[in-house]
């Protein structure tokens, strides 16, 4: 027997996105009453012994982004919070496993499904000694990232740590089947079924595929070998999932899982393959908890991504990402490479396409290596200089960025680093704001 009423599910998010918008709006149009907890309307309450949340929901579905969050130790507290008040999908336990690479690869390997070979050593001298069992080229990735940010090829010459700023940092074996096409897997699974798969190719001048650093995608579903199949929905059970991106690769010595994301994107998914993962999370969200929804119905609407504004949220709009957050002229950055971080003053510049880093300091941080050759227009001139360009993650206010910024010999400017456009699309910039105190006139130095 089904609810005699409709379902409140609660879609949990303390940030604006199209995943979560989808899965509410799914919610409603199965009949059934969606809640977008986040933080202008959520409540716990203990008085009197008795627990109460607000907004009430039945059902929780976790759509918390831990990995790009400073201490997602605080956002798993809260879904382990309410986990313990209404049944939870991507529970608190299997969210955190998923959100540490090495607990996620333990995890595989214990249920015997195939991953790259993998070392984390807390000591430097030891994950060093064992940098050559990984061949010519090794992935360098930290425990916990997002978004392709934290992951490094390198070579037999370059040194690797423990740990990369504040996270810890591992080798991973390379697995390439043709080293001219980068390309991986992301199959999305939605309890023992998978809803849609995509190949992901890297762009051009990186190996990484991920969507949100310019990959692009192509509809693999139907491509997909039943052995791929299994272990795509063997790995989200592995990890005690309910839903996920499973990642996974093809060597000549078969295929491997790479990664499994518990927050994976819905949109590069849509459009490889015009299939959107919202409705069938509702299904599932509704159904944990004895809600009835149409079959028919969900299949209707999974071919469509409706990442509109729900029609239930207040006339008062939540905080949108699209606001961007306040930088200043000047700000204190946290430039990260594989030889640590550093914490440096830097100039924001909205001329300026591409961040740019001092020589010395990529080198002090290891900022690397070096992908491409980029040409770069100096001032006003029409004549333009070529500067190697490599990757490095910037933390910014809290958050962190994985671009690709060009290097320069800055000793003779004031600021080592140089803000572009790659970051800055991300904040509103308050030329009145200067870390430093400086009253100059915005502009080149």
């Amino acid at each position: 027997m089904g609810y005699a009423e409709p379902v409140s599910v609660g879609v949990l998010s303390l940030h604006s996105s199209k995943e979560t918008k989808a899965i509410c709006n799914a919610v409603e149009a199965l009949g059934h009453n969606p809640q977008w907890l986040r933080t202008d309307n959520t409540t716990i309450r203990v008085e009197d012994g008795r627990v109460g949340l607000e907004p009430s929901v039945d059902v929780v579905a976790n759509r918390l982004l831990l990995s790009n969050t400073e201490q997602p130790c605080e956002a798993l507290g809260l879904v382990n919070t309410l986990s313990r008040l209404v049944p939870t999908l991507n529970t608190p336990v299997a969210a955190m496993t998923a959100l540490h690479k090495l607990s996620t690869a333990v995890s595989l390997a214990a249920h015997e499904i195939p991953i790259p070979d993998v070392l984390l050593s807390l000591s430097s001298d030891r994950l060093n000694e064992a940098r050559s069992e990984f061949g010519e080229e090794a992935v360098y990735k930290t425990a916990i990232g997002t978004h392709g940010g934290g992951t490094w090829k390198v070579g037999l010459e370059e040194r690797v740590n423990p740990k990369v700023g504040n996270r810890y940092a591992f080798l991973q074996e390379l697995i390439e089947r043709d080293a001219d096409r980068h390309r991986d897997i992301r199959i999305y699974v939605v309890g023992e079924e998978i809803v849609g798969a995509m190949y992901r190719y890297a762009p051009e001048n990186d190996w990484r595929t991920n969507v949100a650093l310019g990959g692009s995608v192509e509809d693999a579903t139907d491509d997909l070998p039943q052995e791929v199949r299994d272990i795509a929905i063997r790995s989200t059970e592995a990890i005690g999932l309910d839903y996920a991106g499973v990642d996974v690769v093809e060597s000549d010595d078969g295929w491997f899982v790479l990664e499994v994301n518990p927050t994976a994107g819905f949109k590069g998914l849509f459009e490889a393959t015009g299939v959107s993962p919202a409705p069938h999370i509702a299904k599932m969200a509704i159904e944990r908890v004895g809600g009835e929804v149409d079959d028919e119905r969900v299949e209707q609407l999974s071919r469509t991504l409706d990442d509109s504004r729900p029609s239930f949220l207040p006339p008062e709009p939540i905080r949108e990402d699209e606001v961007p957050t306040d930088i200043g002229y000047t700000e204190e950055v946290i430039l990260t490479g594989t030889r640590g971080s550093e914490s440096v003053l830097a100039k924001s510049d909205t001329g300026a396409k591409r961040t740019s880093i001092d020589t010395k300091l990529a080198a002090d941080i290891g900022a690397g290596p070096i992908k491409s050759i980029t040409k770069v227009r100096t001032g006003s001139a029409k004549q333009s200089r070529s500067r190697p360009v490599v990757d490095v993650v910037v933390g910014v206010g809290g958050n962190q960025h994985t671009v690709t910024a060009s290097i320069e010999d800055r000793s003779h400017m004031e600021y080592p680093v140089i803000l572009g456009r790659d970051i800055l699309r991300h904040y509103r910039v308050d030329v009145g704001r200067r870390i430093d105190g400086d009253d100059r006139e915005f502009g080149e130095e």
